[in-house]
């Protein structure tokens, strides 16, 4: 399933970042898009740290977090998320859009509106990522992947004694279900193509 940045930027809305000051509390993730040659077009997601206050503790994501008072924007936020877990400058990169505001609260019943911003890196190798104490792993995947309807499973989660959708990764435990799962569904909506969730 091999996708241009033109095609992806075709299908992306372009930047509703909110102002500071909004209302509510607001986070920000980044969508990080390559073009891996053969293997296709791959999506960068982590696999967050281990730990006992986290109740996403070893979760799959896309890089990002909080908005800080100093974040100009949601989109700056998200690149400033990233370069602090990844240690990936996004400044270079191609911005192509973004995918429509999510409720990230769900599991608490606090809202949170989550913003997620797509980039697209140029260059034929994947750049070194540096993770910081947040993040236990980085992983590519090949967006063919996240359409085989063959990697899709139920994800058990323990917290909520029920099982949700999710799309198994190649490394056992490496399941990405959840609010990163709702923004790739939002994303093969809008490229036409059929997903494990609409």
């Amino acid at each position: 399933m091999m996708r241009t940045w033109e095609e992806l930027a075709a299908v992306l809305d372009t930047d509703r970042s909110e102002p500071p000051g909004a209302a509510h509390p607001r986070a920000a993730v980044a969508a990080v898009f390559r073009d891996a040659g053969r293997a296709g077009t791959e999506l960068l997601f982590i696999q967050r740290a281990a730990r006992n206050d986290d109740p996403w503790s070893g979760q799959m994501a896309f890089p990002g977090g909080r908005h800080q008072d100093e974040d100009p924007s949601a989109r700056a936020t998200a690149m400033r998320e990233t370069t602090e877990e990844v240690g990936l400058d996004l400044a270079p990169a191609r911005f192509l859009g973004s995918l429509s505001d999510l409720d990230g609260g769900r599991a608490n019943r606090r809202f949170v509106a989550v913003s997620a911003h797509a980039f697209w890196l140029d260059g034929d190798r994947r750049p070194d990522l540096t993770p910081n104490h947040e993040v236990a792993e980085t992983v590519w995947v090949p967006l063919q992947d996240l359409a085989d309807p063959g990697r899709y499973v139920d994800y058990h989660y323990p917290p909520a004694a029920t099982d949700f959708p999710g799309i198994r990764l190649d490394r056992d435990g490496q399941v990405i279900w959840g609010l990163t799962l709702r923004f790739l569904s939002d994303l093969f909506r809008r490229l036409d193509h059929p997903f494990i969730i609409d």
